[in-house]
């Protein structure tokens, strides 16, 4: 196997062993993205020259013993809605195209912390808002499975590079299920921690309460190795919780007997595709026949997730993206009369048309006469809906179902109906309203030949659980060893 291809874990085992430099490591990943990105586009910005620079400053530090984490000279990519101290973060945005952060996000400084390689910059629906990375003002990202479907989204690139062999693993963020889909859609492993788990600090806002910066790896050790890096409190995040975070490492246990797992009736009477009904249905003979108890039960209140999450989601993208106004950073129209001539031209020229389109709706419900229409309500339905979780877990372990009611699909296939878009949300949202963590695992093929993601959801910072039920699941299963040809 080319290099690229490994894992963390057992290109962490080469380097241990010299039997691989991390320049050599460095140089083998930056040759696969010369061959293959111009086919996929993952990046928007690709910084060869210090990635090689890094890669000879870890390897001399390594030799030294000065660092020895598994993700020690390991390349990796981030999306280009997380802080890079002197490296454009755009947010796959117009708006934010010549922006150069002074400072790095808080998980940067861990990895780097953890004698990480960043490569680059991955690409990504402008400002978090989308699920296909279409709305990218730079490139539409493609799936590696095939060119003409889309990866998912918002964390499109973050997924297509791990996929395609662009990056070793990658950090992406996920507001209502950004990580996880295009996981699914890709073939491997995603994560949105527990709310609170990981630091915001340095993630540009799309959706505050939401939003939860999360691992994106080929397979369920490197995800744990990663969680283990970027988890913890920081105090520039008041969000940020003081619990005692376990080493990940030691949910890596292949056993499932006696874990109660329940699955949501509403999850399989949706409108799934019938392949992917089929793989859960697989999926659950699988952990029956390994000792888990599998049963469906209901969560009536799933018909109002969507409203919930749109709701809440563009009330709160609208008043973060207040601070685009042309003055203090980002983009400024070049022509204008007055302010308010500027304010509109700056942000009627850099904000794209699914932007644009949350922030009408999210000004209108928090408007002083709609707040207690829209606004407030939403706020009393995702208490609802997280007390039905909190109730739900008193019986179970954790929650399974699929990670999206379809498979990749075509470029341009869902763009004229938007609330169809927001719909493909319906089984990764409730884990953003109710700040719960989740996992998505390939689980099957279609008949198409494109993976099926199966999530996990689990009770408030028990990602342990999730981590032990993925990784028995994918020691029993070949369906993470699936990679497209690309």
């Amino acid at each position: 196997m080319k290099l690229y291809e490994l894992t963390i874990s057992q290109l962490s085992e080469l380097l241990n062993k010299k039997e691989v430099s991390v320049l050599e490591l460095t140089r083998s990943v930056l040759e696969r993205i010369r061959e293959v990105e111009h086919k996929i586009g993952c990046y928007i910005n690709i910084i060869e020259e210090k990635s090689l620079d890094r890669a000879s400053e870890v390897q001399k530090k390594f030799a030294a013993g000065e660092f020895s984490s598994p993700l020690t000279g390991i390349p990796m990519a981030v999306k280009d809605n997380i802080c890079t101290n002197g490296i454009p973060t755009t947010c796959g945005s117009k708006m934010l195209s010549n922006f150069i952060p002074p400072y790095d996000a808080t998980v940067i400084s861990k990895l780097y912390d953890n004698g990480a390689i960043l490569l680059g910059k991955l690409n990504m629906d402008e400002f978090a808002m989308g699920n296909t990375t279409e709305s990218s003002y730079f490139k539409c990202t493609k799936n590696p499975w095939n060119a003409e479907r889309v990866p998912g989204g918002s964390s499109g690139g973050s997924a297509a590079a791990i996929a395609a062999g662009e990056a070793i693993y990658s950090l992406g963020s996920d507001t209502g299920g950004s990580i996880r889909q295009p996981a699914s859609f890709c073939g491997i492993v995603g994560m949105k921690p527990t709310y609170g788990s990981v630091s915001r600090f340095g993630l540009v806002a799309c959706a505050s309460s939401l939003d939860q910066i999360g691992p994106i790896s080929k397979d369920v050790t490197d995800c744990a190795l990663v969680l283990n890096a970027i988890a913890g409190q920081d105090p520039m995040d008041p969000t940020s919780s003081s619990i005692r975070y376990p080493d990940y490492r030691k949910a890596l246990i292949n056993d499932v007997k006696g874990v109660k797992i329940g699955i949501p009736k509403e999850f399989i009477n949706a409108n799934l595709d019938e392949d992917i009904r089929k793989a859960l249905f697989n999926t659950i003979k699988v952990f029956m026949d390994l000792g888990a108890e599998c049963e469906e039960f209901s969560i009536p209140v799933m018909e109002y997730v969507i409203p919930v999450y749109c709701i809440i989601s563009f009330a709160e993208a609208s008043s973060n993206l207040g601070r685009y106004d042309g003055i203090k950073y980002g983009y400024r129209a070049e022509d204008y009369t007055d302010l308010v001539d500027l304010y509109k031209k700056t942000r009627g020229e850099a904000f794209g048309a699914e932007v644009k389109r949350r922030i009408i709706i999210g000004t209108y419900v928090l408007s002083s006469e709609q707040y207690n229409k829209y606004y407030k309500k939403a706020l009393q339905a995702r208490r609802v809906i997280s007390e039905e979780f909190k109730k739900a877990f008193e019986k179970y372990n954790l929650i399974m179902g699929p990670a999206s009611p379809v498979t990749a699909f075509k470029f341009n296939e869902k763009t004229d109906d938007p609330f169809e878009k927001y719909k493909g949300d319906m089984f990764t949202a409730p884990a953003n309203i109710a700040g719960l963590p989740a996992m998505t695992v390939p689980c099957g093929i279609d008949r198409d030949g494109f993976p099926i993601g199966l999530q996990f959801i689990g009770k408030r910072f028990d990602e342990s659980m999730l981590i032990r039920t993925a990784y028995t699941f994918e020691q029993n299963t070949k369906f993470h060893k699936n990679i497209p040809t690309v």
